[in-house]
């Protein structure tokens, strides 16, 4: 089962990012209807949290969604009445990139968090048509991103690439990889370079009936 990702769409606030590496937020929030018609329902995180809790397994903090960057450590975690509540410490003293990330949060460089999770229990939304409510959700990471908002717009500009009859560049192949499919960093770039004979270059090539079919899979 592939993992999933979500940004929370609310900004860290400056003042809950402390000089010792120590930063707090909202890993999701409940009630939002994101630009993928989904939204988190109360409730959705508890039995990962006390499972996780009960297996002595840790929640990780990555850079980006990336498996292989790991940054510091969530301390607590809990729901409340507004979403998924997160503190946790960067490894400052340990790691350089958990050092760079604590002074891009600093000065607004870096302001979102975002969850890494799978789905355990969906179903229609009760009172909104084409929504998903996302019921039981397990949690495995909670990343710092760049964007705190659920932005798809790297999706939407592949679209357009793909009805105007051509390929997207290398560069935009691995960011469609990572908004639409969830992929890591690396992962997302190991593919891209894989099929870069089968990608844009300059100037435009037209797409191949078999890329084309994959591309569309993929963002449909």
């Amino acid at each position: 089962m592939t993992m999933l990702t979500k940004n929370s769409g609310v900004p860290l606030d400056i003042k809950a990012v402390s000089d010792d590496g120590s930063i707090e937020g909202y890993g999701s929030v409940f009630g939002n209807v994101d630009s993928y018609g989904e939204v988190v329902e109360p409730g959705a995180f508890t039995q990962s949290l006390v499972d996780a809790k009960r297996k002595g397994q840790t929640i990780k903090m990555l850079w980006q969604h990336d498996r292989e960057r790991p940054i510091g450590v969530w301390e607590d975690l809990a729901e409340d009445s507004k979403g998924l509540w997160v503190k946790g410490r960067l490894a400052v003293d340990v790691s350089p990139l958990a050092k760079e990330t604590h002074g891009l949060l600093k000065m607004g460089a870096l302001d979102g968090l975002s969850i890494g999770y799978r789905t355990l229990d969906a179903e229609p939304h009760a009172t909104k048509p084409n929504v998903l409510s996302l019921k039981r959700l397990l949690l495995k990471e909670v990343s710092v991103v760049t964007f705190a908002a659920n932005d798809r717009a790297r999706v939407e500009s592949v679209k357009q690439i793909l009805a105007a009859g051509n390929l997207p560049t290398v560069r935009e192949f691995e960011e469609f990889l990572r908004d639409a499919g969830g992929f890591s960093k690396s992962l997302a770039a190991a593919i891209a370079a894989k099929a870069t004979p089968h990608l844009r270059g300059e100037p435009e090539a037209k797409a191949d009936d078999e890329v084309m079919k994959f591309l569309k899979a993929m963002q449909a």
